[in-house]
Formats: structure tokens, sequence, C-alpha cells
């Protein structure tokens, strides 16, 4: 009985400068207030892991905006998406995943910026040229009352003195270090680790799995917003930064595989896919919502595509990056009726 209480008490504590390896049932998770001093503007396995975490672990952190501001408005980093982390994740190998809940994504002060523009994707020539050098438009965010409007002591539209638009604050990106020939990419770009995926249920409450392609997986968190409408056709979303606190879970090799991102909430389960061309991104998101009905709802390919083709759902995320963000996505309500849910 001693020698299993001072095993619990060693594997309960840190050793300075590491987090003990959850290898023992007797592992108590812990809950880790950590302040960023560094931030990144790629998402690389080439930075030394800011913290290493077990799986079962919550971290409480914060993030600065994509020009680099923190909540205080003190610039701490040069803009371009800066991202907080990187999180080794121990005991973490490729093919893994590393389920993450958003346990809070919560504004922390009570403006934002956003573009005056419209992105070459979201409609003709003709109107997005006349933007070459966008004006950069600051918005007050009503965090009691859960309302963002444009700062009229900013600029002043005479047809938007009383618009409000309500706030939804989540993580424009969230990824882990990619596998490709340096492993790290900057932070604006995004593909199957993730990354720079602007999508607006990446948001208090959902979960997030990520494929793992190197020893602790490196993950970072950052971009965010106050609230975007899909697309992010202006370039921008309403930009902040942000309060998050995330508990990670490691799902070893075999008994859950994805290729690309996934995310579900209470309401949906949800693939994302992000290719160059939008009809590239559908195929993506649909194949792995398809992969995901097929593992976990036991559903014959004869059987998905009747699931599939009468309550399957699309969101076009992002237009504004490099590539284009598509979910796939199927709510949890019309999924229980199917029996072999395992």
């Amino acid at each position: 009985m001693l020698f299993r209480v001072l095993l619990f008490l060693y594997l309960s504590q840190p050793v300075q400068g590491q987090i003990s390896i959850n290898t023992d049932s007797l592992y108590k998770p812990r809950h880790i207030i950590f302040s960023p001093n560094t931030f990144s503007n790629s998402v690389s396995l080439n930075l030394n892991p800011d913290l290493q975490v077990n799986s079962g672990d919550t971290v409480q952190t914060e993030t600065i905006d994509a020009m680099g501001h923190d909540k205080n408005g003190v610039k701490r980093q040069r803009g371009g998406n800066p991202l907080t982390g990187p999180f080794y994740v121990i005991n973490s190998k490729a093919g893994d995943v590393l389920k993450i809940t958003l346990t809070k994504v919560s504004l922390n002060r009570n403006y934002a910026y956003t573009t005056e523009s419209f992105v070459s994707r979201s409609m003709q020539g003709s109107i997005t040229k006349q933007f070459k050098k966008p004006h950069l438009i600051k918005w007050k965010l009503d965090i009691e009352n859960g309302f963002a409007s444009p700062d009229s002591s900013h600029i002043s539209y005479n047809s938007l003195a009383e618009f409000k638009v309500p706030l939804n604050p989540f993580l424009g990106c969230i990824g882990v270090a990619p596998e490709n020939k340096k492993n790290e990419i900057l932070s604006f770009f995004q593909g199957d680790f993730g990354g720079n995926l602007d999508f607006s249920r990446i948001r208090q409450s959902s979960t997030i799995y990520l494929p793992v392609f190197h020893d602790g997986g490196y993950l970072y968190i950052g971009d965010g917003h106050a609230i975007q409408g899909d697309g992010e056709i202006a370039g921008n979303a309403l930009e902040t930064s942000l309060d998050v606190e995330f508990t990670v879970e490691l799902v070893k090799s075999g008994i859950q595989q994805i290729k690309s991102p996934r995310a579900e909430d209470s309401t949906y389960i949800m693939s994302i896919g992000s290719d160059k061309t939008l009809d590239k991104a559908i195929k993506i998101a649909t194949a792995d919502l398809l992969d995901w009905l097929r593992q976990d709802y036991r559903l014959t390919l004869e059987e998905a595509t009747q699931v599939m083709s009468t309550t399957i759902e699309y969101t076009i995320a992002e237009i504004a990056d490099p590539e284009v963000i598509v979910v796939a996505k199927m709510k949890k309500q019309i999924l229980k009726q199917l029996k072999n849910h395992k």
C-alpha cells in the first residue's frame, strides 16, 4: 500500500522542466496555467516546445491577434497569424490522433479589427480590384451583451449606425507540425495537419481531432476571431485576442486513424477538407465523412449512400487563404437513428 501511495504522488508531480509521462492508471490529469512569452508565425517541428503535456491534461492560456497584439494592445509578435505553442503531447507518435476539447474560448478585450475589402475568390475582379489597399476597420465588442458593431469613432458608415452582429468567438488556427520537407509551414496555410482553418464552429465546447505526424505532435493554437461569416470574404474576420482553455487526449493508432481534421459539437460531426480547388476540397471532406460513418456508425457503403445523400450539409468555411476549406457535416440527432453506432 505504501508503495502505491508513493507511486501515485510521484506520477502526480512534474519533474522539473518536464511533465511526467502518463503511463499508469494512477496518473492524475492536471490543470496547467500557461502564460506564453513567445509566439510563432509558423506551424513547425523545428521550435522548442513551450510546454509538455500528458493525455488528459487541461491547459489554460491565451492567444494574440493576427497582427501580433495581446489583450492589452501591446505588440508581442509580427503580424501574420502568430500562434501560441508548440505544445508537446508526451507519448504521441505518428499515426496517432490528438483529441482537443475546447473547454473555454472567450474574448479578453473589447475591440477587434477587420479589413474593408473583398477577396478575389468571392466575386468578379472589377469589384475586388477596388480594394488594392484595404482600410483597417475597428469594431467594438460588447462582451456583456454579446454583440459587435463598427466603431463610429474610428470610421463613419452612414447606413451602419445601428448595425450589430452577435459575437461568436472561435479559433482561426489549430494545428500540428505537418509532414513535409521542412516539417513546418507558415501559419496562414492549412491542410491535413489543420492550421488556418478559419471555421467558425471551432469554438467553446467543440472537439477537434488532428492526425499526428511526428513524436509529440507539436500542437499550436491562435488567430482569435470575435465573429466571421462563412468564407472570410473580406480577407479577415473580426481579429482579436482570446482566452483559451483546452483538454488534450491521445488516441493511439489502431483505435482511430484519420487523414484530415475532424470536429464535433453537440449538434454536428464535421469533416474538414482543404485544397486549392473547391472540387477537391469537397471530395476530401465528403470522403472523410464517409470514413467516419463507416468506422463509428458501421454503415456499409450502400447504406452510406442513403444516409449521406439525404442529410449531408456543407459549409464553405474559407476562401480567402491559399486553399479553400470545405466542411462536410451531419447532425447527430439524425445519426442517433442508426442502430450500429459504437
